[in-house]
């Protein structure tokens, strides 16, 4: 929000400094951003007279001009067409500095000539774009030779530019900044001028009408307008047009430049029409698909069935509280005039912006609420300045439907002032706080009833009217007060959940992984994808139209971020995250998960191509490795679950696999990614990928962190190779796992070492080969004992798998 420090005291009877009112505002919760000084940048450039204006001696297009300064004359080269005997211009002296070309001047030649100085234009002022010549003053300024420029055209101006909250709609214009400043004992703020002659004899010749279904007459509830016919509209008025330009808006004609500036002046958006481009009565409604119109920005906009628009008899104008249309905007050639002054509903008009991608200054005031209250002020407010700018007879003012004004009554105790701030404060210094600030006040003693005033939508109860006293108090007043210290060693504030989760992010990022953090939005087909896209997973009030539904996974974020890296030159990848996905509305479908993806040559041992390896893409046992050794340093051990290929549908079907504790449980899915998942979110194939569900893994039963002894026997272990011939569809996890526990006490581990199909083994068969590592602890084996143990290592597959030992 920016205004100057005019502005403000056309509101503010105070004699406040710059500094002193920055300070006040950033105490107050008003942060100030910054201060632009003109007198700064421009105070070093005055009014002066070009005495004689004659051609350059050596250059055609210079002229060589005597510059009286009003403080002597001195001779000045200028090459802007317009430069003529007898003009009133502006001077910069030797050593000034140009804001426009950020030069400093110096005395030099130019073509053979001595410049002292030089004439500006209002590009190398900054004050606009303009530079095809220099600045030519009225002549009615060449009393004022001598005098600094900023002071005689009235921009010796500070411009103070402030940091607004989403709660606090009511600063949204220059009068609530000042009531704010009025309240702290900085000024008093000036009453509300009576308008009068604003309300026309005749009846508006324009039907407003309000046309909503049954349940989104919310959308715009009240709509008033007045006609005035007979205007010339031209140009705004000098003061008006200095203060948009001084916070960056650019004066177009008068009534157009009303609106602008009453939306700023009293945070009150409104819009005028050409009265002449109208087709019958004017409306609120829904939009309809299809419907479209071209903005005043000159782009083309589609409404739909949730938004709300205005309309005449032919066709769409704009869309409520966001932006009108081109067709029927006023021009100078525009003779009458319908004014707009609505109440539009701040969900709808953020919804509408965000879906059309239109931010405007309309929208920022109507999606915060505007005061209802002030829809006929602003109007007849409107109406005058107007009448004052541009002429014209106003008609009669015209209303469909009612302000949807709300009084927020509030029971209040002193005593909730010192306990919520930590403030003492005297009752009459509470009471005259909250009244200058508009509240109304009832009630005397420890209790009161306190009623919010229509401009601050978000008091809603007692802590809100704490928080205005402390902030008007000043924020700086609040005691610090430390938090109580218990005695002794403090006890471990993290659960095991939270446990859990700092040991995985060091678990997977000591495997090679950088750990990133995505959106727990993702647009909704994204989300239908991945399992998600529920109704109740969409957000009613979304920050952008790519971000509507929450995650069910974090392979979208994850798969979108690697992509983005690879345009960016990075080819090989490997991110993971650890956060929450959700998988419905219940406490309990919100669900811990750690999840990862490689990407491109990112292995265990780096990532890249090297001279002594093969490289090759990450794939299906390299993130099953991961997850191996994630569940591994959380304390389950991975052979004890189940390898099954029930994957989710993103997952490629041959190359993935999840792991199971019993039929329910489900601790991880990994394997390539499909590539049609792929296509769908942009991401070049291929991408391995891994999730693991933090919350499904067991508590550990060891109440001890501490590591467990070395169990390890005196005695060599000893291997003996088996190679089974079985059913393609046999897993080799279930021949590992029925040689496993053929003998669990004596078997130290199984390790698949080769796998063969065809040759004489005929179709649908196949071959593999483990390696069984035998490992005694009480004595060496003898043979026949050994050959007992293979003899059960052969039965037990045999049971398992249906496998023959391969002769």
């Amino acid at each position: 929000m920016k205004f100057t420090l005019s502005w403000l005291k056309d509101h503010l009877d105070a004699e406040a400094s710059v500094d002193e009112l920055t300070r006040k505002l950033s105490t107050i919760g008003l942060e100030v951003e910054g201060v632009e000084d003109p007198a700064k940048a421009l105070g070093a450039f005055v009014v002066a007279r070009v005495l004689e204006a004659r051609k350059h001696p050596n250059a055609d297009k210079l002229q060589v001009c005597q510059v009286d300064t009003g403080s002597g004359v001195v001779e000045v080269v200028c090459g802007a067409p317009n430069a003529r005997t007898g003009m009133i211009g502006v001077y910069a002296p030797v050593g000034s500095y140009i804001p426009g070309t950020k030069i400093t001047l110096d005395k030099r030649p130019v073509r053979g000539v001595v410049s002292d100085g030089m004439l500006v234009s209002e590009r190398e002022l900054e004050l606009s774009d303009d530079h095809e010549g220099i600045i030519d003053l009225d002549p009615a300024h060449a009393s004022a030779l001598g005098k600094r420029f900023i002071d005689v055209m009235g921009l010796d101006d500070p411009v103070i530019e402030v940091k607004l909250t989403p709660n606090r709609p009511d600063c949204t214009g220059v009068r609530g900044i000042a009531r704010d400043l009025a309240a702290c004992g900085l000024g008093k703020l000036k009453p509300e001028p009576k308008l009068t002659g604003v309300e026309g004899k005749y009846d508006c010749p324009i039907d407003i009408k309000l046309e909503f279904p049954k349940g989104a007459e919310d959308a715009c509830p009240c709509f008033a307008g007045r006609y005035i016919r007979g205007i010339k509209n031209g140009s705004s008025p000098a003061w008006m047009q200095r203060r948009l330009k001084a916070v960056g808006l650019r004066p177009i004609n008068a009534v157009v430049d009303v609106t602008n500036y009453i939306s700023l002046d009293r945070g009150r958006p409104l819009h005028v029409y050409d009265a002449d481009k109208l087709q019958g009565a004017i409306r609120a409604r829904l939009g309809k698909k299809g419907e479209k119109f071209v903005g005043l920005d000159g782009k083309t906009y589609e409404a739909d069935e949730t938004m709300c628009v205005i309309a005449d008899e032919r066709a769409v104008l704009g869309f409520g509280g966001i932006m009108g249309g081109e067709e029927t905007g006023c021009t100078h050639e525009t003779r009458n005039v319908l004014i707009e002054c609505a109440y539009f509903d701040p969900l709808r008009t953020a919804a509408t912006g965000r879906k059309v991608g239109l931010q405007t200054d309309a929208r920022y005031r109507f999606e915060r609420g505007v005061d209802p209250a002030f829809i006929e002020p602003g109007l007849d407010l409107a109406t005058r300045m107007m009448l004052e700018g541009a002429g014209g007879e106003p008609s009669k003012r015209r209303i469909a439907g009612e302000p949807p004004i709300k009084r927020t009554v509030i029971p209040f105790s002193f005593a909730r002032i010192e306990k919520l701030a930590g403030l003492k404060l005297p009752e009459t210094q509470v009471r005259k706080t909250l009244e200058t600030l508009g509240f109304a006040v009832d009630g005397k003693g420890a209790t009161m009833t306190v009623t919010a005033p229509s401009w601050r939508p978000d008091v809603h109860g007692p802590a809100d009217l704490v928080e205005e006293v402390a902030r008007i108090a000043g924020l700086d007043t609040v005691p610090s007060a430390p938090m109580p210290r218990p005695f002794g060693v403090a006890r471990a504030v993290l659960t095991d959940k939270q446990r859990r989760v700092r040991r995985a992010r060091r678990l997977v990022a000591g495997r090679g992984f950088v750990e990133a953090v995505t959106w727990s939005f993702i647009t909704r087909r994204q989300a239908q994808v991945f399992g998600g896209g529920q109704d109740a997973l969409e957000l009613a009030n979304p920050i952008s139209s790519e971000m509507s539904s929450m995650r069910p996974s974090l392979l979208p974020g994850l798969l979108t971020a690697v992509q983005r890296n690879r345009n960016r030159g990075f080819a090989d990848v490997a991110l993971f995250e650890i956060g929450q996905a959700y998988r419905g509305d219940r406490p309990e479908d919100q669900i811990m998960i750690a999840g990862g993806v490689r990407a491109g040559n990112t292995l265990l041992r780096g990532a890249g191509r090297l001279w002594g390896q093969d490289a090759h893409d990450a794939g299906f046992f390299d993130v099953k490795a991961d997850v191996f050794a994630l569940l591994s340093g959380l304390g389950l051990d991975p052979t004890r679950a189940q390898i099954t290929r029930d994957v989710p549908a993103w997952f490629h079907p041959g190359r993935s696999a999840s792991l199971r504790l019993g039929p329910k449980t489900v601790l991880a899915h990994f394997g390539e990614v499909h590539p049609e998942t792929l296509k769908e979110l942009d991401v070049l194939a291929p991408a391995a990928a891994f999730e693991v569900f933090l919350d499904a893994i067991p508590a550990e039963k060891r109440k001890s962190r501490a590591r467990q002894s070395l169990d390890a026997g005196d005695l060599l272990p000893l291997t003996r190779d088996f190679a089974f011939v079985l059913d393609r569809k046999v897993a080799a996890g279930d021949v590992v796992r029925a040689a496993q526990g053929a003998d669990k006490a004596l078997i130290a581990g199984v390790n698949v070492f080769d796998v063969f199909e065809g040759g004489s083994l005929g179709q649908d068969k196949k071959s593999i080969a483990v390696e069984v590592t035998l490992a005694p602890k009480d004595k060496t084996l003898t043979d026949q004992e050994i050959e007992a143990v293979s003899k059960k290592i052969i039965a037990e597959v045999r049971r398992a798998t249906g496998g023959e030992i391969r002769g």
